[in-house]
C-alpha cells in the first residue's frame, strides 16, 4: 500500500476542516495532455482502459503534472454497458454510439447483469495498481447515473433534446422502470466493486438529467437514485452527485443520501446555500474560462475561492470536464493558485 497519502480531499468531502481548498478537475486524465494524445494515436479509449498499466499511467499523469488532490479513474461511463449486451463504440468527434438501442420491454429483458470481477476486471485491476502502488492521493471512482446512461441506450448516441428518451419514459413507463431497475443494479455492483478495489470516493455522473422537470425527476428518477445512494452508503465512502444544467434539481439532490453535490458554473456556492443546500459542495469554474487569458482565469477562480473559504465546506472543480484545448500548464498554474490562495 502506498504511504503518506494526502487525505485532504476526503476530509473536505466528510465536512471536516482543511488547511486549504482541495481540488481535482473532471476529465483531468487525458484530452489536453500531449502524452495522452500520443497514446491515442495508437490506442482507442476502450483499448487503453483494458490495459491496467497503461490506464493507470493516464490516470496518474495529472496528479504528477498538476499536483491535484485526487486522481479520477480514466474510463468512460459507457465502460460497463458492453457486458450488459449494448454494442457501444466511441466515435471520434461524436462520442458514444450504440448500434442496438433500447426500444421495448424485450430489449430491456435481454440486458445482462454486470459481474464486475468477471466483466470489468481490467477496471478493478487498474484501481488496485493505482491505490496499492502508485498514488499518493485518493482515487475517485465513478459511474453514469441511470437517466444519463439510458439516454445513450435509447437515443443510440448523444442527443440535444432527449426526445426519444422522454417519449419512452412517458409512453412506456413499464419499460422505463424496468430499465431503471437494471441500471440501478449495475451501478450499485459497479461502484461497490470500485470501492472494494481501492477507490476512496465515487461520483455519480447524471450529466444530462437537467433536461427533466422537477416533477418528472421526482417521479421517474428520484426513487432509483435513492436506491443507488442508499446501497452505497454501506461502503462508508463519500458519495458525490453531479449533473449539468441541473440547478432546478439541487434541492432534490439535497434530499438524497449523498455527501457532496457538484455544481456547474450556472450556480454559485452562495446561491446554492441560499436555496437551502446543506451538503458539501464541489465545483464550479466554467471550463471555457480556461482557454481565456490568465488574468480572467485568476479573477474568476479567486471569486470562487473567496466563497469557498467563507463557506468552509467546498472542493474546487470545474463546472464540467476539461476540454481538449486547455493547456496543461494552465491547469498546473490553476492548481497552484487554488492551493496558495485558499488557505484556511
Amino acid at each position: 500500500m502506498t504511504t503518506n497519502i494526502n487525505d485532504t480531499i476526503i476530509k473536505a468531502y466528510n465536512g471536516e476542516k482543511t488547511d486549504y481548498t482541495p481540488a481535482w478537475f473532471m476529465r483531468q486524465a487525458g484530452r489536453s495532455q500531449p502524452e495522452y494524445r500520443q497514446l491515442k494515436e495508437k490506442y482507442s479509449l476502450f483499448e487503453i482502459t483494458h490495459q491496467p498499466e497503461l490506464c493507470a499511467y493516464v490516470t496518474r499523469l495529472p496528479v504528477e503534472h498538476y499536483g491535484v488532490d485526487a486522481a479520477v479513474l480514466y474510463k468512460d461511463i459507457m465502460s460497463p454497458l458492453p457486458a450488459m449486451g449494448m454494442e457501444v463504440e466511441i466515435k471520434k468527434g461524436i462520442g458514444p454510439v450504440i448500434d442496438n438501442p433500447i426500444t421495448n420491454f424485450q430489449d430491456v429483458e435481454a440486458l445482462g447483469m454486470l459481474d464486475p470481477e468477471r466483466d470489468v476486471s481490467y477496471v478493478l485491476d487498474t484501481i488496485r495498481l493505482l491505490t496499492e502502488e502508485q498514488l499518493n492521493v485518493p482515487l475517485v471512482g465513478f459511474s453514469g447515473a441511470p437517466f444519463t446512461l439510458a439516454s445513450y441506450m435509447i437515443e443510440g448516441g448523444p442527443s440535444k433534446n432527449y426526445s426519444k428518451t422522454k417519449a419512452l419514459m412517458y409512453s412506456q413507463p413499464d419499460v422505463w422502470f424496468a430499465l431503471m431497475d437494471k441500471l440501478a443494479e449495475m451501478s450499485i455492483a459497479y461502484m461497490k466493486a470500485q470501492i472494494d478495489a481501492g477507490a476512496r470516493t465515487v461520483q455519480i455522473f447524471d450529466s444530462w438529467v437537467g433536461a427533466l422537470s422537477v416533477d418528472d425527476y421526482r417521479y421517474y428518477i428520484k426513487p432509483v437514485m435513492h436506491r443507488i445512494c442508499s446501497a452505497l452508503r454501506t461502503k462508508q465512502v463519500p458519495l458525490i452527485i453531479f449533473g449539468v444544467g441541473a440547478r432546478h434539481l439541487l434541492l432534490e439532490w439535497n434530499d438524497l443520501p449523498v455527501d457532496v453535490i457538484g455544481l456547474d458554473w450556472r450556480t454559485s456556492i452562495t446561491e446554492a446555500r441560499k436555496m437551502g443546500i446543506t451538503k458539501v459542495l464541489q465545483g464550479n469554474l466554467d471550463p471555457a474560462v480556461l482557454i481565456s487569458d490568465w488574468e480572467t482565469i485568476e479573477t474568476k477562480t479567486k471569486a470562487i475561492l473567496d466563497e469557498s473559504v467563507a463557506d468552509g465546506n467546498h472542493v474546487f472543480n470545474l463546472g464540467h470536464g476539461v476540454t481538449p484545448d486547455v493547456k496543461p500548464e494552465t491547469l498546473e498554474k490553476l492548481t497552484t493558485l487554488i492551493h496558495t490562495y485558499a488557505k484556511r
